[in-house]
């Protein structure tokens, strides 16, 4: 069957959900030890997240790009995540929303929503979107006071995949990526978020 798209999908269990940052060294090490976000990660920043872990190899080129060296998957309390979803504003108009309406919502909102174009093994664009979550003011807060359970440095597997893409190794690429799968949302989560399909 084909992906729908806007489909939020992602590597999760009962209680948390994982999400990709990718930052310099002088960040992720202390974040690392302290298992949430710290000095000199400036919380006044917005800050993305991302579920999709092809995306955010996209995004650092394979944890090759100034300041986005280190990859971290952080693993958030799927009740936190739901949080983010409730009190986001698209990035862009909802269809049929007036402008100002629009931006009036946007700049009330501490969560921001976008859909880009998936990303395949390559890092080709796909035709089905991928989510990310930007976090400002309350959320950062609670991001990193409340909902990061664990920081896993994935850095070496980014590298391991990143080579084996450019080896031509496209099976063992594939074998090594995280299994991402549909995450279920709620119609009102769905709905908020602006995603294609809600799964109860």
């Amino acid at each position: 069957m084909p992906i729908p798209s806007r489909q939020i999908r992602a590597v999760f269990d009962a209680e948390t959900i994982t999400v990709y940052q990718a930052y310099s060294p002088a960040i992720a090490e202390p974040a690392l030890a302290a298992q949430t976000f710290v000095a000199p990660f400036k919380r006044e920043r917005m800050t993305w997240i991302k579920p999709s872990f092809l995306w955010m190899m996209y995004r650092c080129g394979w944890a090759s790009k100034p300041g986005q060296e280190r990859v971290l998957a952080v693993r958030i309390t799927r009740e936190g995540f739901a949080w983010a979803l409730a009190h986001s504003c698209g990035s862009h108009p909802a269809e049929g929303e007036a402008v100002e309406d629009w931006k009036a919502r946007l700049a009330a909102a501490p969560v921001r929503v976008q859909w880009d174009p998936e990303r395949g093994p390559g890092l080709e664009r796909l035709e089905h979107r991928s989510i990310q979550i930007g976090m400002s003011g309350e959320a950062v807060d609670r991001y990193t006071g409340q909902w990061i359970t664990a920081i896993e440095d994935v850095t070496d597997l980014a590298a391991r995949i990143g080579a084996a893409v450019a080896a031509g190794r496209g099976d063992e690429a594939r074998d090594l990526l995280p299994v991402e799968r549909a995450y279920p949302l709620t119609d009102a989560l769905a709905a908020a978020a602006g995603a294609s399909q809600a799964r109860p």
